[in-house]
């Protein structure tokens, strides 16, 4: 071989390794730029995962705290109602023994109505079934005209706001004889 003829082929043999490793280092290159996005994909999910979490802790807040008010507001209401009971109480007596009269009756009608209005329930009928959850026995008696135990006598009416006892009716309890 002649000498030009040795120095292009060693021309093109050195091209050829500086092809080789020129596209090995690009392919490198490549590697370090997708290993570099899929570093930043997997940040961005970590956010993404973190900012669902944090939303769904954030909406179970709200809606405990809507709840918890709620409670708070039906307590209260409750808590007012307990103290008008009494009063509640001296106006079915005097219903009952004919001495609301006048101004008086027109002021307790309404009073009944609002309590009514607000929600308050009044319970309690003889005969029924007992039910430890809404009576309280304040009387015992036996007898055989009864096969359950049996609510016989309402001693004081009961009174229910929403979901809520806010006294359970005084009974007397018949327990049928052994």
């Amino acid at each position: 071989m002649t000498q030009s003829h040795q120095d292009s082929a060693s021309d093109a043999s050195s091209s050829e390794l500086t092809s080789d490793e020129e596209a090995q280092g690009i392919a490198a290159e490549l590697d370090a730029i997708a290993q570099e996005v899929q570093e930043e994909r997997d940040i961005v999910a970590d956010l993404t995962t973190d900012l669902q979490r944090i939303q769904a802790e954030y909406s179970n807040y709200r809606k405990r705290v809507e709840r918890d008010r709620a409670v708070a507001h039906e307590i209260a209401i409750a808590s007012v109602l307990t103290e008008i009971l009494p009063i509640l109480d001296d106006l079915d007596r005097a219903i009952e023994h004919g001495e609301l009269t006048g101004g008086f009756k027109a002021v307790a009608e309404q009073l009944i109505s609002a309590t009514t209005r607000i929600g308050l329930v009044r319970f309690g009928e003889a005969p029924s079934p007992f039910d430890p959850n809404i009576h309280d026995a304040m009387l015992h008696e036996t007898s055989d005209e009864v096969t359950e135990t049996t609510v016989t006598t309402i001693l004081q009416p009961g009174y229910r706001f929403k979901e809520r006892i806010v006294r359970p009716a005084r009974v007397t309890v018949t327990d049928p004889k052994v």
